[in-house]
């Protein structure tokens, strides 16, 4: 069902994008793994006319809840469609750090079902009327960052992607070469989950001659995007803005 996007969903960030005339309409839509059913979330501008650039946003480790909703509709804000992927399927939203963990779990142990479920959903970016498939990227928060650093390491054919205090570890390197993309990191300085993995990840990218940029965000901490005890509004808007001018360079025809 298309529908007008919700106040309560769009988030007042100070991260958030410039004011624009945009009508920006959302669909929840549903796909599938095999026998799971996924639940996606597309956004765009109905003003924005002809082929757009599509970026594929992947959530934290709560699922496919209201905030990567309110990244995709921002995203639209800028002019592309936005699809958030679901990769935990339909129905399974954790609230519960507990509960959260083992989700996110199951697929950073399981990467060959993580990069299939990531693939889908750009899969389904893909699919969306309007989109320049030639001209596609991907976002990603917390366990989303893992993700999208993943498909970026399979190879995928997108332009770039952005993490956004993500993991960085993995247990399938990339190979040298393999990586198309261009790749943006976002991440906390005061990071204690992820900064013992920074060292390995950068020879990583070296070794793979892949092209990465990594800005680091002073006292900033895991989550610094998310409203939350480790929110850091100086750290959430650079890092928006230094994403918007990542993809504004690579999306020039």
């Amino acid at each position: 069902m298309r529908m007008k996007t919700p106040a309560s969903l769009v988030l007042l960030l100070a991260a958030s994008a410039p004011s624009l005339i945009a009508e920006i309409e959302t669909t929840s839509f549903f796909y599938k793994d095999g026998a799971a059913m996924l639940e996606g979330f597309v956004a765009y501008d109905t003003t924005v006319k002809g082929p757009r650039p599509g970026v594929l946003v992947v959530h934290d480790w709560t699922g496919l809840q209201d905030y990567a909703k309110a990244r995709a509709t921002q995203l639209a804000e800028l002019g592309y469609v936005a699809v958030a992927a679901d990769i935990y399927g339909k129905g399974v939203r954790p609230t519960d750090p507990k509960e959260c963990a083992v989700q996110a779990g199951t697929y950073r142990s399981d990467l060959p079902l993580l990069r299939r479920r990531v693939l889908l959903g750009l899969e389904q970016l893909k699919a969306q009327p309007g989109v320049d498939a030639a001209r596609l990227g991907a976002i990603g928060y917390c366990f989303g960052g893992t993700c999208v650093l993943e498909l970026a390491r399979s190879g995928a054919d997108v332009r770039g992607v952005v993490t956004f205090h993500g993991g960085l570890g993995t247990t399938k390197p990339a190979g040298a070469g393999v990586v198309k993309a261009a790749i943006l990191v976002c991440h906390g300085a005061a990071d204690e989950h992820v900064n013992k993995e920074v060292p390995a990840f950068k020879a990583e990218m070296e070794k793979a001659k892949a092209r990465m940029t990594f800005i680091t965000y002073e006292d900033a901490k895991h989550g610094f995007t998310k409203p939350g005890p480790a929110y850091q509004a100086r750290a959430d808007k650079e890092s928006w803005e230094a994403m918007r001018k990542f993809f504004a360079g690579l999306f020039e025809k």
